[in-house]
């Protein structure tokens, strides 16, 4: 269930552009309160609901083992992942006619699609939100303080810039391709 969260987090930029999308159209009279707008509206909601709450598991670390750790490399590998996910919300949120029935369709399916790939390849790391949100996304060699495994590899994501490396991190190691990573708590 947590990864399907975490996927429908990554998808609430989109969600939150199309209940506008939709609600202006109603505003402007380009649309009416009909059964499927409002299907949309209520349908969207509630993935945005879903998504935040999605996100904010992922951010609370709970009941996720913690381990110490010092950091040898990092890089930031934010941009290889986010434009690709801002192109496709454009492309959703502007070009998609909702208020039709079999574009709504598509749409949906289209999702559910990206979602199957997404969970099955544990593409986690692709979270446009939590980038919204200021995280950044890292490929980080570490060695963990609290084990004796020498360098490891691993996928983090942190609030902010990561810029020094000299210091002991805690990480939250939920997953190789979506782990948390914050300042040690002295």
């Amino acid at each position: 269930m947590k990864k399907i969260l975490l996927f429908l987090s990554a998808f609430v930029p989109l969600y939150i552009l199309v209940v506008i999308k939709i609600l202006i159209d109603i505003v402007f009279l380009n649309l009416s309160f009909n059964f499927l707008n409002t299907f949309s509206i209520i349908l969207f909601s509630i993935l945005i609901c879903l998504g935040i709450y999605g996100a904010n598991l992922a951010i609370k670390h709970e009941s996720t083992p913690i381990s110490n750790i010092k950091i040898v490399t990092a890089t930031n590998i934010t941009e290889k992942y986010f434009l690709g996910y801002f192109s496709l919300f454009v492309l959703f949120a502007l070009s998609y006619e909702l208020e039709k029935v079999s574009m709504f369709v598509v749409f949906i399916l289209v999702i559910f699609f990206i979602g199957i790939v997404y969970v099955k390849n544990d593409l986690f790391y692709i979270n446009p939100f939590l980038n919204i949100l200021g995280y950044n996304f890292y490929d980080i060699t570490f060695i963990n303080l609290d084990e004796n495994k020498g360098e490891q590899k691993a996928k983090f994501f942190y609030k902010g810039n990561l810029e020094r490396h000299d210091k002991p991190f805690v990480a939250y190691l939920s997953h190789e391709n979506f782990s948390m990573l914050d300042h040690k708590k002295n």
